[in-house]
């Protein structure tokens, strides 16, 4: 922190869910100044900069985490104090179909971003480098599976990740660990369970489901629907991140949950009771009767669970939103906002199925993404 009090922030990734939230909870705090890195690619969104995009505290520069000068330029003439690193292929099933565009952005972006960090870091005088801090934002999925009848994910949980997508974010932790150890940048990281919220890129399981019932389209559930997931409203995620990035312990890693268990097919029929209040169907019928069983997805994780209790004792954090006070939130949000989702399902993503595990090539990879979030669970039945 500065004599001052003020802090200036690299967001990377920052048009993306996770980043667009971390970049409205910071510029809310006059003392903090936010520069917003994104590549701009299919998950990023400007439009989810909307509240901010006239602060004062706030700028955007669209560029990559994989141009290393490009990063470097703009640490230097942001001056900047702390990185927040959510940069990152995001969905689970588009790794499936094409995990080149996973390794590039999410182990070769991170890689790029380090050595960038750590030039400008090693050109800090010694005070600004004992404050500086490089926040590695990651996923829960890189830990693997746990039964379904217990177990938690704690942040010595032994790494075992099932999908090129937690496998690329599993590498890049590492690496950013290798560079803390090796060369000493001052690095935290954070595990995070699915989040949920405002301003989701609905191709992730729980806008998807609320569009397509607003559409009277197919609800989509992989399997039986019996894989659990635990949710994290993403405004809460966004506190713990500032709190990690700037209280948290150098070296140290923190998972981040909500303490909200819940079945895949539990998530979809709670948004199906919650739109039968709030935009009811015609003729009486409920949403639930458009859920559909889908063939599972290749490699599917049973169960994630967070174990949150270090970030609650060492930095004081606790979600605000339990998951029906959240769900409530998001539900009420999309059928407020449709000017901010109409345009993605029209344009860009209509919902259709991914990860079908037919292509595993560098040429069929979908264009890097920079967002960052965990994957969703259900996508719309294709014909």
């Amino acid at each position: 922190m500065r004599r001052d009090g003020g802090m200036n922030f690299l967001v990377t990734g920052g048009a993306g869910f996770i980043g667009s939230a971390v970049c409205r909870h910071l510029c809310a705090n006059p003392a903090y100044r936010v520069t917003n890195l994104d590549k701009l690619t299919y998950a990023g969104n400007l439009a989810s900069l909307r509240p901010i995009e006239n602060a004062h505290n706030y700028r955007f520069e669209q560029a990559d985490i994989c141009d290393e000068r490009a990063v470097l330029e703009i640490l230097r003439r942001d001056d900047i104090d702390i990185v927040m690193n959510l940069a990152a292929e995001s969905h689970v099933d588009r790794s499936i179909d094409g995990p080149g565009a996973f390794i590039e952005t999410n182990i070769v972006g991170t890689y790029r971003i380090l050595n960038a960090a750590l030039e400008y870091w090693r050109g800090l005088s010694e005070e600004r480098k004992a404050g500086f801090r490089f926040h590695h934002v990651s996923t829960d999925e890189v830990f693997g599976d746990l039964p379904f009848d217990g177990g938690m994910f704690v942040e010595e949980t032994p790494y075992a990740p099932s999908s090129p997508y937690s496998a690329s974010k599993a590498a890049s932790d590492h690496l950013v660990r290798a560079w803390h150890e090796t060369y000493g940048l001052p690095v935290v990281l954070s595990n995070c369970s699915n989040n949920y919220g405002p301003y989701h890129f609905p191709e992730k399981l729980i806008p998807l489901v609320i569009l397509n019932a607003l559409d009277e389209k197919p609800l989509p559930v992989y399997g039986a629907g019996a894989n659990v997931r635990d949710w994290l409203f993403v405004e809460d995620h966004a506190r713990a991140l500032e709190l990690v990035a700037t209280k948290g312990r150098p070296g140290e890693s923190y998972n981040v949950g909500g303490n909200s268990e819940r079945t895949n097919l539990g998530v979809v029929e709670a948004i199906c009771d919650l739109l039968d209040l709030r935009r009811p169907r015609a003729g009486g019928k409920r949403y639930r009767e458009l859920i559909a069983f889908v063939t599972d997805r290749p490699g599917h994780d049973r169960r994630y669970a967070i174990d949150a209790s270090k970030i609650a004792r060492d930095l004081g954090w606790a979600p605000k939103e339990n998951f029906d006070s959240g769900l409530a939130r998001t539900v009420d949000w999309y059928l407020d906002n449709k000017w901010w989702w109409g345009p993605i399902r029209e344009q860009r993503y209509a919902g259709e199925r991914l990860g079908h595990g037919a292509v595993a090539n560098s040429q069929n990879s979908p264009v890097a993404s920079s967002s960052t979030g965990n994957a969703a669970e259900s996508r719309k039945v294709t014909t």
